[in-house]
């Protein structure tokens, strides 16, 4: 049996996830724009490998990061390593919150792999996003939150529900 999730759904699992996860780990309030991060950037990449054949790549402004690090470590600087460190966990922490919200909605449960870090941006190979979450904090620096599906076939077919992989 194959339980879906609209778009739209999967979209507000997303936006409130980050939103709580954000201001909760960081003390970092986003907010949807429509201004995509600068070019100093890091990208963090997690892939689902249970449970749904999906990723998530957050592509954010690397001053940004450093802010939410900081204000996480309670610290008033942060190190390359420890920028890394902040990236992937919290990503890893998003991705737990997320598994929960989306197991309430479908009963499939998920696992996620470990989150890899990049300096730059970074695209995963054989996906293309389906949809793209835009934010901006009160110093107008930028994230993006990109839900990535399996490349589409040759019908040129966009998924727009999620379903179960089969196990």
């Amino acid at each position: 049996m194959n339980t879906a999730i609209s778009q739209e759904e999967l979209a507000q699992i997303l936006d409130q996830a980050l939103q709580e996860v954000t201001e909760y780990t960081a003390g970092v309030r986003l907010h949807q724009g429509s201004q995509p991060p600068g070019e100093d950037l890091c990208t963090v990449h997690i892939t689902f490998d249970k449970g749904f054949s999906t990723s998530l790549t957050l592509c954010a402004d690397k001053s940004l990061l450093a802010r939410m690090a900081c204000n996480s470590f309670h610290e008033e600087s942060v190190t390359p390593a420890d920028l890394e460190e902040f990236s992937k966990e919290y990503l890893n922490v998003l991705c737990g919150k997320v598994t929960g919200a989306m197991y309430q909605a479908t009963q499939i449960p998920a696992h996620f792999s470990q989150p890899v870090f990049y300096h730059g941006r970074y695209e995963p190979e054989g996906q293309e996003a389906q949809f793209i979450l835009t934010y901006s904090d009160e110093h107008c620096e930028g994230a993006q939150l990109i839900h990535h599906v399996p490349r589409t076939g040759e019908d040129g077919a966009v998924p727009v529900e999620i379903e179960q992989k089969g196990v």
